[in-house]
């Protein structure tokens, strides 16, 4: 398995594993709508891609993976935070990181996670940031191997209304 940047050629097949993503995160308390975002997505892809802000698992032959040479197994999308306010950290952002079903378990993630990391203190961040939704304990576990702590914490409740109600 290589760790490795796509071209632009690939956003299309990567917004496709975002839509994965998101369609399997509805399941631990997404609101995002998974196909309804492809089009979004694909340009933030395509973004991602041409500011160096996208690593990609690749199967390479000789892996025990069961998976074609040059599949795409996993993504990585990140940058360098532009903070609206003065902070004493410049931090960095992992936008999202997926990794194929049947790959996961296999240090897959962690390498994809080192690399952004790696990439984001080559541009001079001190700390990066990243959001995981509260019911999703294996990303949280996931994180917390990899030195993640909570930082800041999003609280949300439904609006009560007529058409909305806690029965």
């Amino acid at each position: 398995m290589r760790i490795e940047r796509p071209d632009v050629d690939a956003a299309d097949a990567l917004a496709d594993l975002w839509v994965d993503l998101a369609a399997e995160q509805r399941a631990v308390g997404s609101h995002l709508r998974a196909d309804a975002n492809r089009d979004s997505i694909g340009e933030n892809v395509r973004r991602a891609i041409v500011s160096d802000g996208l690593y990609v698992a690749v199967a390479a032959e000789d892996d025990d993976y069961e998976a074609e040479a040059g599949d795409v197994l996993g993504f990585v999308m990140f940058s360098a935070s532009e903070e609206l306010l003065a902070t004493t950290a410049t931090r960095g952002t992992v936008e999202n990181l997926y990794v194929r079903p049947p790959y996961r378990g296999s240090g897959i993630g962690s390498e994809l996670l080192a690399a952004a990391e790696a990439d984001l203190a080559e541009r001079g961040v001190d700390a990066v940031k990243l959001e995981v939704l509260a019911d999703n304990e294996a990303a949280r576990r996931f994180y917390r191997r990899h030195g993640y702590d909570p930082h800041r914490l999003q609280l949300e409740k439904p609006v009560e209304s007529d058409n909305h109600s806690k029965d």
